[in-house]
């Protein structure tokens, strides 16, 4: 054999054993002599009691208890079991064997026999916990932003997506080849990776619309409307984009435990049509009473579910120098929806589903399930972006019972922007509980009842990634395949000046407008 091979062989030996630990995956070799104990082992991330799709990544963790040698078998009725020895408390599971386990055993249990070797040789085994393997399976890719906590100055920021059966990610875009702007608001029609668009804020700014392989940069600010369009919705029919459009201010505290607020000082909606690039709107999504942002479309386009708030009397004396008078916590949303004729371009009349006054907080991110059965959305005490507000949990709306509750799966610490996966069976949402700083995603199992499983974080390939990984993750959204776009020709358009610039719908009467929210100045 050539000796530099050799060489580099035996380096790369010595690197996975002092670097890694040693793990062997073997068929054969078991664990006979042990003791029992009475409890399961707490691992991390937290993988236990779980229902899982098919086809999700190895779910990698780190059993954090004492041993100088692990042992962990993982099986099923069906299949051969995965079989790992390791004298490194990380376990990798081998993602080709775990795909094939996973696949002949839907709607069965996984068992994880976990077995630690102490100081004095002798194996401990722990009590067994299993993990059931759903029929449905999840959209394959996740889509999302990557930035740092603060949310005051971006810095290095991208959009990135995530194969969800592997742990392949990689960038669609990324403000280090764009002269450092600000990306956000990414957003796809009913998963679909072929239609998609996302802001660029500060330099080259406007909106970027990728549908069916075409590119393009709008700006979708017209005298009439008090902004470009902020928070998106795209209607099935793929051409129709809904906007909020909104003068955001943010207001930073001083006191321990709170961050900052982002405000609503005036907001409405709009539509904006890709093809004909118009803007256009319903009198009642252009209101000097109210505040309306965050809309989304039903998956039937028949409906646009937002939030409204009364326009309070403390932002419009915002200008007044007694700061005290502006009380930010007395803002707090409906969750509303308005019908709309797809055909005639017709506008219903605003329904409250859910009133601030009777729950005494506030609604922000209403999404409708792909299946137009269920309306998930955040709650907090007051506000519109939930992201800052520990008290914000997740809430489920029932259309056909006209109820809402809510969900089982929030935490002690911010629990917010949520997404569903094609089918509806499964959500991700944005969740501080493990360290209560950064955002993490988290999947979880909804069943036709509206019943969920136990919500775990995104598999990573290191069971301790998230122990130093500094960015959160920002507005996950699940995608039906990877994001298959020229790159050279993205970046071309989102570095360019050049922009498609959107004009009033002709059919529209201006005095529509006219009752927009008021441009209130703010300091």
């Amino acid at each position: 054999m050539n000796k530099r091979l050799v060489i580099s062989i035996v380096v790369i030996v010595i690197f996975i054993l002092t670097g890694y630990g040693y793990v062997v995956h073997l068929s054969n070799r078991k664990v006979d002599v042990y003791v029992e104990k009475s409890r399961t082992p707490v691992i991390s991330p937290d993988y236990a009691g779980l229902i899982i799709p098919p086809n999700i990544s190895p779910l990698n963790f780190e059993i954090n208890e004492d041993g100088v040698e692990f042992f962990v078998e993982i099986s099923s009725l069906k299949g051969d079991a995965i079989k790992i020895f390791s004298d490194s408390k990380k376990i990798t599971i081998p993602i080709h064997k775990w795909q094939k386990l996973l696949k002949k055993n839907v709607r069965n249990r996984i068992a994880y026999s976990i077995y630690c070797k102490t100081n004095s040789g002798k194996w401990l085994k722990y009590k067994t916990f299993y993990n059931t393997v759903a029929d449905d399976e999840i959209d394959s890719y996740l889509a999302y932003r990557l930035i740092a906590p603060g949310y005051i100055l971006w810095g290095n920021i991208g959009i990135y997506q995530r194969d969800l059966e592997s742990f392949d990610e990689d960038a669609v875009v990324k403000n280090s080849g764009t002269g450092g702007n600000c990306m956000n608001c990414h957003s796809f029609n009913q998963q679909n990776p072929d239609n998609m668009m996302f802001h660029v804020r500060a330099g080259h700014g406007g909106t970027v619309i990728i549908k069916d392989g075409k590119i393009k940069k709008v700006n979708t600010k017209i005298p009439q409307i008090i902004s470009a369009g902020v928070y998106p919705s795209w209607h099935p029919n793929g051409n129709l984009i809904a906007f909020s459009v909104n003068k955001i201010g943010q207001y930073f505290h001083a006191v321990a435990g709170k961050s900052k607020e982002v405000l609503d000082f005036a907001s409405d909606i709009i539509v904006y049509n890709i093809k004909q690039n118009t803007v256009s709107s319903s009198p009642a999504l252009v209101t000097n009473e109210f505040l309306e942002t965050f809309p989304n479309w039903s998956p039937d386009g028949k409906y646009l579910y937002f939030c409204r708030a009364t326009l309070p009397d403390s932002i419009q004396i915002v200008e007044s120098d007694s700061t005290n008078q502006f009380q930010f916590d007395s803002i707090k949303y409906s969750m509303m929806r308005i019908s709309y004729d797809e055909i005639n371009g017709s506008w219903g009349d605003p329904e409250v589903l859910i009133s601030s006054k009777k729950t005494n907080k506030s609604v922000s991110f209403p999404r409708v399930s792909p299946d137009n059965r269920f309306v998930m959305f955040c709650m907090s005490d007051y506000g519109t972006f939930s992201i800052n507000h520990k008290s914000s949990d997740l809430y489920i709306y029932d259309i056909e019972q006209q109820t809402f509750r809510k969900m089982s799966v929030n935490s002690d610490e911010t629990d917010s922007f949520h997404s569903w996966s094609s089918n509806s069976r499964w959500f991700v949402y944005s969740s501080k509980r493990y360290d209560g700083v950064f955002a993490r995603p988290y999947i979880c199992y909804f069943d036709k009842n509206g019943d969920t499983g136990k919500p775990f974080i995104l598999p990573q390939k290191d069971p301790e990634f998230y122990n130093s990984f500094l960015k959160s993750y920002n507005v996950p959204e699940f995608i039906k395949r990877r994001i298959d776009v020229n790159t050279r020709a993205l970046y071309n358009v989102v570095n360019s000046d050049s922009l498609v610039n959107a004009t009033l719908d002709s059919k529209i009467n201006t005095d529509a407008f006219t009752g927009e929210t008021a441009k209130v100045p703010v300091h």
